[in-house]
């Protein structure tokens, strides 16, 4: 199985509760074709870079996961059918992204910036 990651835009009208609901229907959408999730990172509501479809803002949540390659097909054809999502991007991932978010994760990269602010202190 290929590791993916898929990041998706959810419309700003929705409440929270509301993005909640939609993005365990994307989730149980990959739990049901057999896909493994890895990790979940949810941005909350941020600003655009640009105006789509009238909003400058949205919701944004990022998915990882373990999926067959014609899970992807499935869904992204759900995301196109879904009005509230407004954008999508999905993308395999090589053996080096996944080292890369596996050390994000495990907070490899913080660690570095608590040192530093260690030292200025002293």
């Amino acid at each position: 199985m290929q590791q993916y990651e898929s990041v998706i835009i959810l419309t700003p009208l929705l409440s929270e509760e509301l993005a909640k609901e939609v993005i365990a229907k994307f989730k149980n959408i990959l739990t049901e074709g057999g896909a493994e999730i890895v990790a979940e990172d949810n941005w909350g509501l941020k600003k655009l870079a640009y105006p789509i479809q009238k909003k400058t803002t949205g919701f944004y949540h990022l998915t990882e996961f373990k999926a067959p390659g014609e899970l992807i097909k499935k869904l992204e054809l759900e995301y196109k059918r879904d009005e509230r999502v407004m954008r999508f991007l999905t993308i395999a991932l090589d053996k080096h992204a996944i080292a890369y978010n596996e050390k994000k994760r495990s907070g490899a990269f913080n660690k570095k910036a608590e040192t530093k602010t260690e030292e200025v202190a002293n």
